[in-house]
């Protein structure tokens, strides 16, 4: 369990990455920019930018993605999927970051 915030972890390991959130330590360092991380599996998802990498494949397009959560957005194109709704007036979008841009319009 986290001392700061109450989390409950399954394992150890979990719980010491999820601590570095809040000391803020990224011990793990690209050799390439510098960039610094919490776990090295983000590190290694990271080095892809450097290595072009993209190993998750659109099956409709092709595209590729260095990540998985990239290809998963990327997928809601092709379904039609707009899960972020704007609460003024409904219109729909499949990123939350181009809901937040249209909610700017309004104001």
């Amino acid at each position: 369990k986290c001392d700061v915030c109450g989390v409950v972890f399954s394992d150890n390991s979990h719980l010491r990455r999820h601590k570095r959130t809040h000391t803020g330590e990224k011990p793990y360092r690209c050799d390439v920019c510098g960039a610094s991380f919490t776990d090295n599996g983000n590190l290694h998802i990271h080095k892809r930018i450097h290595t072009g990498e993209k190993p998750y494949r659109c099956d409709i397009c092709g595209l590729g993605y260095a990540c998985k959560g990239d290809l998963t957005k990327h997928e809601r194109v092709h379904a039609l999927e707009k899960p972020y709704k704007c609460d003024i007036c409904c219109v729909g979008f499949t990123q939350n970051s181009d809901l937040n841009r249209h909610v700017r319009m309004h104001t």
